[in-house]
């Protein structure tokens, strides 16, 4: 039997350090990296978002960065598409797709498949984002709980990008999110999926290392950052402007928080992100974890991988 194609994923917590460690990897492996980040694949959205430079993404690069504007929407299934792109181009170029990131639905997606759902639409996504900005996300989840309350459970109340899309879904279609079948994962069936984990085995020494990444993004421009986003027309309820960190430097641009409760809130937003996908992994089996505090992390992943990946050429 003729052996299928391999991809590994590498995913963590925000501020773990899987970028460094991915592209110390691909110079030992022959492997093509896709960038699985929600926020990343907006161009202009670099220091908030704690992107490659473009020195290392030229030397180094990753697929799905920089691939819409902020103005864009950008759906998970709209990832599984490009993600599927690209795991085939570099599968046919001899390489070993590696995907590493935070966003741990889009992980979900690409391995699982997305369920087959209507496409959006505009006219029911405009009609409740105004009944959002009138009653409030909270006052909406609530709703769902009533019309579907498996995605309910599902979906945190102050998520609002989810919560828009189930009621959106059930509005088109009076089905429940879950309700039409599954489309299927992006990988080629016979896709042997190595599945790696990197975080820190003291969750002190993670909030520390938050704390530190916010402070250099302020540094390096951040609220400079999203004030040339708004002065270039992206409109404040855009989803760009969402993401964790935006949204509290938006909030303070537009004086309703001072410096240090935004730098604080961003830190906390942080925080519950990073809780938030170290949940998620716990939760799904097959991973094999690396202390992001060992020193000698990439020798003990190179290690690994020697014994898992197959020979190329």
């Amino acid at each position: 039997m003729v052996a299928g194609p391999t991809a590994v994923i590498l995913a963590g917590p925000t501020a773990s350090g899987k970028t460094n460690l991915a592209i110390s990897l691909a110079q030992s492996f022959p492997l093509g990296l896709i960038s699985v980040d929600a926020a990343q694949v907006y161009r202009g959205m670099d220091v908030g978002t704690a992107k490659p430079s473009p020195l290392v993404l030229k030397q180094f690069p990753h697929a799905l960065i920089d691939i819409r504007e902020p103005s864009e929407t950008f759906s998970a299934g709209a990832f599984c598409e490009a993600a599927s792109r690209e795991v085939r181009r570099l599968v046919a170029d001899q390489k070993i797709p590696m995907l590493v990131g935070g966003t741990m639905f889009y992980f979900w997606a690409v391995t699982g498949g997305l369920d087959r759902l209507p496409p959006a639409d505009r006219k029911a996504r405009q009609r409740i984002e105004e009944e959002a900005e009138q009653l409030g996300w909270e006052a909406l989840h609530s709703r769902l709980e009533k019309l579907d309350p498996d995605a309910a459970r599902r979906i945190d109340h102050r998520d609002g990008q989810r919560i828009q899309r189930a009621l959106e879904i059930n509005q088109l279609t009076g089905e429940s999110v879950g309700a039409s079948g599954s489309a299927g994962p992006t990988f080629p069936s016979n896709t042997r999926v190595i599945r790696l984990a990197i975080a820190f085995s003291d969750r002190g020494m993670l909030h520390k290392r938050i704390e530190r990444r916010v402070d250099q993004m302020l540094d390096l421009g951040f609220v400079e950052e999203v004030q040339r986003l708004v002065r270039n027309g992206l409109a404040p309820n855009a989803w760009a402007l969402r993401a964790v960190g935006y949204r509290q430097v938006h909030r303070y641009l537009k004086g309703e928080l001072t410096y240090a409760a935004m730098r604080n809130q961003t830190i906390a937003a942080t925080r519950q992100l990073a809780k938030r996908q170290l949940t998620w992994l716990r939760k799904t089996p097959g991973f094999v974890w690396f202390d992001a505090s060992d020193g000698n992390i990439y020798a003990t992943v190179q290690n690994y991988l020697k014994a898992q990946l197959p020979k190329m050429g």
